[in-house]
């Protein structure tokens, strides 16, 4: 069977990462496009309750399938019986054929004791593996949302820290000049730059999202 719907966006999404660029000075952090990574999670948070439905009605064919394997062992036994009674019928061998009855109707029961044991087995094994398959989805979704998060938190984090930096230099050289300027009242300076603290850089991980996110 051909890749799904699903794996297809979860194969695409490895792919938009792998096509972003580098983010400067760094081997590992990529710069990713939050508009399209968006579009490809949305589309897969779409597709995954059809896939877990198109499971959920292969798991539904175990009854299916019982019930067939059942009517055909009754068919079995019917049949057999049927042909019990014909058997009984003729007097001249009946001592024989009620022996000959006997022995057909367990065979048949064996029979269709072992086809309803077999059909349960394979209903049970599509049922599992059709669990199996939609847990693995949902971790796979888990994993590339994580991903996706964790990166969005780290480029933040990063814009966060160059501002800063920037913020002190540009801080650092207004001091520096103004000492120069006014080097008998350096303090008010040096006062205006303290007002930036560690605090006015603490944002809330929820500060850069979109709005309705």
């Amino acid at each position: 069977m051909g890749a799904s719907r699903i794996e297809q966006l979860i194969e695409d999404i490895y792919e938009f990462v792998e096509s972003c660029r580098m983010q400067p000075l760094s081997s590992t952090k990529v710069i990713v496009p939050k508009d399209e990574l968006y579009d490809l999670l949305d589309e897969l948070r779409l597709r995954t309750p059809d896939e877990i439905k198109r499971y959920q009605k292969i798991i539904s064919n175990r009854d299916a399938i019982i019930a067939d394997a059942e009517e055909k062992a009754e068919n079995i036994l019917r049949q057999t019986k049927d042909k019990a009674k014909d058997l009984l019928n003729e007097h001249e061998i009946m001592q024989q054929a009620y022996y000959q009855a006997n022995e057909m109707i367990m065979q048949a029961s064996e029979e269709a004791e072992r086809i309803r044991r077999e059909a349960s087995e394979e209903a049970d094994q599509i049922r599992t593996g059709a669990l199996v398959y939609s847990n693995d989805v949902l971790t796979e979704v888990e994993r590339v949302l994580a991903n996706a998060y964790d990166t969005a938190i780290s480029r933040y984090d990063g814009f966060i820290g160059t501002l800063k930096s920037n913020l002190e230099i540009i801080n650092t050289n207004k001091r520096e000049l103004n000492d120069q300027l006014y080097p008998q009242e350096s303090g008010p300076a040096n006062v205006q730059a303290s007002d930036y603290d560690e605090g006015d850089f603490d944002f809330d991980e929820n500060t850069f999202m979109p709005d309705g996110e």
